[in-house]
């Protein structure tokens, strides 16, 4: 638990650092902006279709009762959301930093640089960013499909499977968010997977939050600059690196204002 409380006073850390700052705030939130109006657009596709897709779902329902058919269209329509919403996130954050590779690689260097020495590491390059990006998709793709089938059931589809998707969530946000980081210090995908599982709790305590935030629609664009922070210091926690803020608390290039 103590590790759940750490990567929350991380996150808490992470937060004050972007919104106090209109340099970190502007550099991660212009590609989510622009994923966000891509995003909109593809939900209000979604939603107009909804019915339609539910109906197609629910054909082996038409010589039920209606009660339970309307109970059968319900935990379809439902599973879908879920299912939809899971993929949605993931890959909004995924397309997101695909698109704003240059822009939350310069965030995380900040972020290290306000904190402690960046790394002398090479920088993570675009084609990198893309390639991860897509990784991640695929896994939350795999990861839906059997969310979707469990959505099916009673009871357990509404109540369990939304938690284990803000876990799963959380988990494979957090392993994307720290990557820029992590590859500053040397760390391949398998080595970073490997070093996010060796402190869950910690990584849950940011990836699930900025999964979370994520499904409000819109607020992703302040979220996922907020994740990328408070995943960098994640990343220094990880490596037994300093986490702690200097006094004046201000990332490089910002004026005090004391």
């Amino acid at each position: 638990m103590s590790d759940l409380l750490l990567g929350l006073r991380l996150y808490a850390r992470g937060a004050g650092m972007v919104l106090r700052s209109p340099r970190l705030l502007h550099l991660g939130a212009l590609p989510a902006l622009v994923t966000a109006v891509l995003y909109v657009a593809a939900f209000v596709v979604f939603v107009r279709y909804l019915g339609d897709l539910v109906g197609l779902l629910t054909g082996f329902a038409a010589s039920w009762s209606p009660g339970a058919q309307q109970l059968a269209e319900a935990v379809v329509g439902i599973a879908l959301v879920a299912a939809v919403a899971l993929v949605a996130v993931l890959t909004f954050v995924a397309v997101t930093l695909a698109l704003g590779g240059p822009f939350y690689e310069k965030l995380s260097e900040i972020v290290d640089d306000t904190v402690g020495a960046v790394p002398p590491g090479s920088a993570r390059s675009w084609f990198g960013s893309v390639r991860d990006g897509l990784l991640l998709v695929g896994l939350s793709v795999l990861v839906a499909v059997p969310l979707f089938v469990a959505g099916f059931l009673p009871v357990v589809g509404q109540t369990v499977v939304p938690v284990v998707a803000a876990l799963v969530g959380g988990r494979l946000l957090v392993l994307e968010l720290t990557a820029p980081a992590l590859e500053r210090r040397g760390l391949g995908f398998a080595s970073r997977r490997r070093v996010v599982r060796s402190r869950r709790l910690l990584g849950w305590a940011v990836g699930v939050p900025t999964y979370l935030l994520c499904l409000i629609p819109l607020v992703g664009i302040v979220a996922v600059p907020i994740g990328a922070a408070a995943a960098t210091l994640v990343a220094r926690e990880l490596r037994g690196e300093s986490t702690a803020l200097p006094a004046s608390g201000h990332a490089r290039g910002e004026p005090s204002h004391h």
